[in-house]
């Protein structure tokens, strides 16, 4: 299964009219700091928006209420699994 997650746009590389360089943003969400691709991104992010994250695009933008709804949901999940399946060192 595949699991794309909201991210706060921290920095913006690139920019949307010009496709010869790369087009990337750098995203966090509690203190996870990614770069990602804006090549399919539905709108350009600015810093400060939220984007929804997909094996390491930018696919979708939201509105910040959208985004912290989102956050909120994920972390009751997570709340709710075991610890062995949240520990990043569970060799998967």
């Amino acid at each position: 299964m595949c699991l794309a997650v909201p991210m706060r746009v921290e920095q913006v590389e690139g920019s949307p009219d010009d496709f010869t360089s790369e087009q990337l943003a750098t995203v966090n969400m509690d203190g996870i700091s990614r770069k990602v691709r804006l090549d399919v991104v539905d709108r350009w992010p600015e810093v400060g928006d939220y984007v929804i994250v997909h094996a390491g695009f930018a696919i979708h933008s939201l509105v910040e209420e959208e985004a912290k709804r989102n956050i909120e949901l994920i972390r009751e999940l997570a709340s709710h699994m075991p610890e062995e399946l949240l520990r990043s060192d569970n060799g998967s």
